[in-house]
């Protein structure tokens, strides 16, 4: 299954939200891959502790490959070349971790012609065959990338894609994302330009909310009486808006609370964070977990 996780805004948590969703899986048994196709800043790499591509790669990456430079762009085993203790052994039972990096120094493409297409086309299906799921990381917004995933996926209508469109729990960000999917020029236009059914591709498109706060957590216990109620109340116009706008909970996947390791530090949560150094939540693992599964359960994902 392809998957491409997609923002209107940055700051959203999309890039570490979604590579923990792609490590998740990984544990979970599946063969997993994650394309950074955040082209104008490559640096997913740095959050898998990948040094050599923390900025993307010199060895020939997404970049070259979709100009035409290269025949195969890169491939990262995470298990083997990743820095971090926690990752560079692969779990018994865990399946593949592989990262396919943009080019170090690359940019967002100004334009892009049908050569790039095809080769885009050639790469996904490709991809699908030898992997479980493919994670394609997009530039935020109304981007040369989302549109060339569009382009792509419109050429590919057997194999089976959805669309993550991440927002943070507060106004600005909920307008934003509704705009993303049906404002002018947003994924719905843009898809249905480039071949897509409207109807189809609105139904393969769910929202992740990121660092939510909730106002009963257990942490919030040291605010005033007059701050928890403002947040209750804040929280509560939140809910509104986001239902009026359609990114409520009918359409939401899931959603990822506040966390402190990745509000100071993008990275994967391990087991060993949760339970051995206790620096992150378990709340934050299981929210993951769920998002792992849900993307590809057919019934979790329509029964919204």
């Amino acid at each position: 299954m392809l998957v491409f996780a997609i923002s209107d805004k940055g700051g959203t948590g999309r890039s570490v939200t979604s590579s923990n969703i792609v490590y998740r899986r990984a544990l979970q048994g599946q063969d997993v891959c994650y394309l950074d196709f955040d082209f104008g800043s490559p640096t997913v790499g740095a959050i898998f502790r990948v040094s050599g591509a923390a900025r993307g790669t010199l060895k020939g990456g997404l970049h070259r490959y979709l100009e035409g430079e290269i025949a195969e762009p890169t491939r990262i085993d995470v298990w083997v070349e990743s820095d971090r203790d926690a990752l560079r052994s692969k779990p018994p039972g865990a399946g593949q971790m592989v990262l396919f990096p943009g080019d170090e120094g690359g940019a967002e493409f100004p334009t892009f012609e049908g050569e790039m297409v095809e080769r885009c086309v050639r790469l996904f299906a490709k991809l699908q065959e030898q992997f479980d799921l493919v994670m394609v990381d997009l530039s935020a917004g109304r981007s040369h990338a989302a549109l060339l995933a569009l382009a792509a996926t419109a050429r590919l209508p057997k194999i089976p894609c959805r669309w993550l469109v991440f927002h943070r729990w507060t106004r600005q960000h909920i307008l934003a994302a509704d705009g993303l999917v049906t404002g002018t020029h947003g994924l719905l236009d843009a898809g249905e330009a480039h071949g897509h059914h409207r109807a189809l591709l609105a139904d393969r498109i769910r929202f992740v909310r990121t660092a939510v706060l909730d106002p009963g957590a257990a942490e919030l216990d040291g605010l005033r009486d007059t701050q928890k109620t403002w947040l209750s109340e804040f929280d509560r116009e939140l809910r509104e808006l986001a239902s009026r706008h359609g990114v409520g909970r009918t359409s939401m996947l899931g959603k990822v609370p506040l966390d402190p390791v990745l509000q100071w530090r993008e990275q994967l949560i391990t087991d060993e964070d949760v339970q051995g150094t206790m620096i992150a939540n378990v709340e934050t693992v299981v929210a993951f977990d769920e998002l792992a599964k849900k993307i590809v359960d057919d019934a979790a994902w329509e029964g919204l």
